[in-house]
């Protein structure tokens, strides 16, 4: 998805604007997927390709926090001042759907050994 922030409003303080753009853009991104699920936010600067992509590694759904985003961008802003919320952004997310289930039970024998050895008509 590729995505360009909007200046902020004259009566709008830039980093609640921020704050409100990432929260929304990260609860659109993780919306359909369980919360058990792994997934993993890559964010890449298109306009400017030598940037390194900012990305948060592989973690449950509901320990992706909108907070989480934001705190990373930021960390990545001030870090590298090529890296600007001007340029358009693209934003990628990998979901890795985690298995549903607690396992197979084994299915108990219908009588007792000695029974199912007299019925068998084989050596046991």
């Amino acid at each position: 998805m590729l995505i360009k922030f909007r200046s902020p409003g004259k009566e709008q303080e830039p980093s609640t604007y921020l704050k409100e753009c990432i929260t929304a853009i990260t609860n659109y991104l993780v919306d359909e997927v369980n919360d058990r699920d792994l997934v993993r936010l890559r964010i890449r600067n298109t306009e400017n390709v030598q940037d390194k992509v900012v990305g948060i590694s592989f973690r449950r759904r509901d320990q992706l926090k909108p907070d989480l985003v934001r705190e990373i961008i930021s960390k990545a802003i001030q870090s590298n001042a090529k890296f600007g919320l001007t340029d358009r952004l693209g934003v990628d997310l990998d979901h890795v759907r985690m298995a549903a289930g607690n396992g197979r039970m084994a299915e108990k024998t219908k009588g007792r050994f000695l029974d199912v050895s007299a019925i068998k008509k084989s050596i046991v």
